[in-house]
């Protein structure tokens, strides 16, 4: 590979900042363009209203950002990160059972989404090559139809002045409502999308909650149980001795400005719970800020490894790929794992010749189908979700039941769930004969 290539990032949030952290090893410059203004502390940004709102790394994202960025995780504690044992010190109620507690030598940090991603922004300065431009908005590409190649960008800073950049790769992780989406449909390429809506509200809050020496937990999940029940909330310790409180609703079931403009309309709201839990520590928390919005009217999965002749020189990562149902806590996993594959994939480049890109898909592919596939599965437990559904639906739907139900008893079949959930263990661990013998004897005599 030619070390003297230019590489452009659009979007400065997690996903970029992962792909600039890859891609420095393979080019001699790497770009980043962000849309927002720099920070000087973690703060949530508005190119990421997300932010605002309960983030939390699976052990496969947690694994791999170490790996990427050796020490990282030590410094997350050393700047305020809750560490916790993962099975002994959540508290899950899901789809009616609270699963066990125990100890199952998992650790998960619990933090912020400003300050993970505030850290991450750190990291990336002691990369050289890296530069991050702020105030910048790309507003088309530059293209070489003859090539059929990616050569550029051209961006706007925050005074309205408009210029170029060339580049060997430009890679778009800006998110779901990318600009690559739109310009590779007016040039005539089909994308072939994999869409599913689900309605879904976000309200979040940060809340200081009082002393309470018999709390046994360090975060509460409380999960709907569809389909009749909509309504699933988490409360979670953060940085800051602080914690996180989000309510999600699928289907517009959460009133949003009902929960605005009234002063109790985040307890309102925990109210509404499966289980009162949430709702008995909010009673006596003192808001820290107010509750934030955010809206996710439907996932989608860009199919870019089924699209013949895609432009070389033009990537797509993160967000911008697939977006993922935030309630299960994949996304930035993900990216992570999407970060990795294309790191494994550029140190045997020189194999691939121009067409890599096309290969990435086709990995990139596999990380998230599995993934998809667990998530719709669920989603699609609502009567009211729209879109394609996976074969075997209710087999897969009633199979995963038994085993949520089982993980509120039997501690093997749960720390099966814990991994592949954490996607550290593909899908399959969970039909090995043991755990299909459970599921079968619980089915039979329940």
């Amino acid at each position: 590979m030619d070390e003297m290539q230019k590489v452009i990032i659009i979007g400065g949030g997690i996903a970029g900042k992962l792909a600039a952290r890859v891609l420095s090893e393979f080019y001699n410059e790497v770009i980043i363009l962000e849309r927002d203004h720099e920070t000087k502390r973690p703060i949530a940004r508005k190119g990421a209203p997300q932010g605002l709102h309960l983030h939390a790394l699976l052990f496969a994202g947690q694994y791999g950002l170490e790996e990427l960025f050796p020490g990282i995780t030590e410094d997350f504690y050393n700047s305020g990160a809750v560490r916790i044992n993962s099975t002994k010190e959540l508290a899950w109620f899901h789809h009616g059972v609270w699963k066990l507690r125990y100890d199952g030598n998992f650790t998960t940090t619990l933090q912020t989404r400003p300050q993970l991603e505030w850290k991450i922004t750190q990291y990336i300065k002691n990369f050289s090559n890296i530069t991050i431009h702020y105030n910048q908005t790309v507003k088309n590409f530059l293209y070489n139809p003859d090539e059929n190649r990616m050569t550029g960008v051209e961006i706007m800073d925050g005074s309205g002045r408009k210029t170029t950049l060339e580049a060997a790769l430009v890679v778009d992780a800006s998110g779901a409502g990318s600009l690559s989406s739109s310009w590779l449909k007016k040039q005539g390429l089909h994308i072939p999308e994999e869409k599913v809506k689900i309605d879904l509200t976000y309200v979040s809050q940060l809340v200081q909650l009082n002393e309470n020496q018999s709390r046994d937990w360090s975060i509460k999940m409380v999960y709907p149980n569809p389909p009749k029940e909509k309504i699933g909330g988490t409360l979670s310790k953060v940085e800051g001795n602080r914690h996180i409180v989000t309510i999600s609703g699928y289907h517009n079931v959460i009133n949003d400005q009902e929960v605005l403009k009234n002063h109790n309309g985040m307890l309102n709201l925990a109210r509404r719970l499966p289980k009162p839990d949430i709702y008995d520590e909010l009673r006596d928390a003192a808001p820290l800020t107010k509750p934030a919005i955010y809206r996710i009217p439907h996932i989608i999965w860009r199919r870019m490894d089924k699209v013949k002749k895609l432009p070389d020189g033009l990537l797509l990562l993160g967000d911008t790929l697939c977006r993922i149902d935030p309630v299960f806590g994949q996304g930035m996993s993900i990216a992570i794992l999407e970060a990795l594959a294309l790191r494994k994939l550029l140190r045997k480049q020189k194999t691939l010749g121009q067409k890599w890109t096309a290969v990435f898909y086709k990995h990139a592919a596999k990380i998230i189908a599995p993934i998809w596939n667990m998530v719709i599965t669920e989603d699609f437990r609502f009567p009211d979700t729209i879109g394609k559904k996976p074969m075997g639906l209710s087999l897969q739907q009633w199979y995963a039941k038994q085993i949520f139900l089982l993980s509120s008893q039997n501690q093997r079949i749960y720390h099966s769930f814990v991994k592949v959930m954490n996607l550290i263990q593909p899908m399959t661990i969970l039909m090995y004969p043991k755990i299909i013998g459970a599921v079968l004897k619980r089915a039979l005599f329940k």
